[in-house]
């Protein structure tokens, strides 16, 4: 994997760049769709690709390993093979699904015990098994394991558990350095920034995982229950230490007002199920605001979901017919609020790209943020 530095924006730490992998090229900022079990819900891949301009998707090993198996994505040479996807692909290493299993689940040095969220069955998950695991999906970039400290942890919990994690770092590097791709094209491991909301902890794991050579850096344990000014100030405090020549990658945020001002941090990569969860649900984001399409004053507006026009879907279909849909609890209405709020994601983060490469994203990003979190 390469990553070069495109430009950058003045008063500001955003930047742009471009990834290459070995499926293709991911042009940063960038938002990645979340596709869980191998499938973005509810969305087809030619949507993702033609009308949402998807350059990369999730997996997560959690559920992947649970189902279809990872025999069975290993006969079909690979999750890109098993589902189809010819795009780059990441994988998140489980940790955060394992850290919501709350009851089910066990910490120890070894690792992970936990039940499946499926059949109760129980199941170790280990530095070094989650590398296996992932070699075996495929993915072009995989993530460490981690344990996801939850956003209000105390300092004591905290700092244990950064420890955990920067131990179960160590391992997953020996364990992909022993080990090969298995589809012929490489592979990217990305180490996990914790730390919770303190400082300190947050810079020593930020020069810890940049300790090693790696292809790129995340930072994890953030928009878990933390106030958003505290999440702002982690990702300040870890983007003045991680690599400038690497990219930086926020796990599982957020906004679309949180996004921008991730990347005026200096945050290359998001992912988040906020858009397809929200469009399931009938909210809905637009340039201009966030609109409940559920809501009465929609009822005879025939105009479209948002007038600047943001996808296919907003000149097809107006917010009076979208409403019907949704009160008349027609699937195809939670299939267009995913596709608009997908397309809207990655509007956002390809306008920005095109702002700081224009030196104007400092001014365009002030006047977004006061726009996009209005209800409209």
């Amino acid at each position: 994997m390469k990553f070069e530095l495109q430009g950058t924006a003045p008063l500001s730490k955003a930047r742009a760049g471009e990834i290459e992998t070995a499926h293709g090229q991911i042009d940063t900022p960038i938002f990645m769709p979340v596709g869980t079990i191998g499938s973005v819900k509810g969305v087809h891949f030619k949507d993702l690709k033609e009308d949402i301009g998807a350059q990369i998707i999730l997996g997560n090993t959690y559920h992947l390993y649970l189902r279809p198996g990872i025999d069975i994505i290993e006969k079909a040479g690979g999750l890109h093979k098993f589902n189809g996807w010819d795009k780059p692909i990441l994988t998140d290493s489980g940790g955060f699904q394992v850290f919501s299993l709350g009851d089910i689940r066990k910490i120890t040095e070894e690792g992970a015990k936990f039940q499946s969220h499926i059949d109760g069955s129980r199941h170790l998950f280990t530095p070094e098994n989650v590398i296996d695991i992932q070699r075996s999906i495929g993915a072009d970039i995989i993530m460490a394991f981690d344990e996801c400290t939850p956003g209000d942890a105390d300092y004591e919990y905290a700092r244990k558990s950064l420890e955990l994690t920067q131990r179960w770092l160590e391992r997953c590097v020996n364990r992909f350095d022993q080990t090969e791709p298995k589809y012929g094209f490489s592979q990217s491991l990305f180490p996990i920034v914790q730390g919770c909301i303190y400082p300190d902890l947050r810079q020593m794991a930020a020069r810890h995982v940049a300790s090693f050579d790696c292809d790129g850096y995340a930072i994890g344990g953030l928009s878990v229950g933390e106030k958003e000014e505290d999440m702002y100030q982690m990702i300040e405090i870890v983007n003045e230490i991680l690599p400038e020549n690497k990219p930086r990658y926020l796990m599982g945020v957020g906004t679309p007002v949180n996004i921008l001002e991730a990347i005026d941090r200096g945050i290359d990569m998001f992912d988040c199920v906020m858009p397809t969860r929200n469009g399931r649900n009938g909210m809905l984001f637009t340039r201009k605001g966030i609109i409940n399409i559920k809501n009465n004053k929609w009822r005879d507006d025939f105009s479209p979901i948002d007038p600047d026009g943001t996808s296919f879907v907003d000149s097809q279909y107006t917010k009076a017919y979208l409403r019907h849909l949704f009160n008349a609890k027609e699937m195809l209405g939670a299939q267009i609020g995913s596709i608009h709020n997908l397309a809207f994601y990655l509007w956002l983060v390809q306008e920005a790209r095109q702002q700081i490469l224009n030196g104007s994203f400092k001014p365009w990003k002030e006047q977004m943020v006061k726009q996009l979190g209005q209800r409209l």
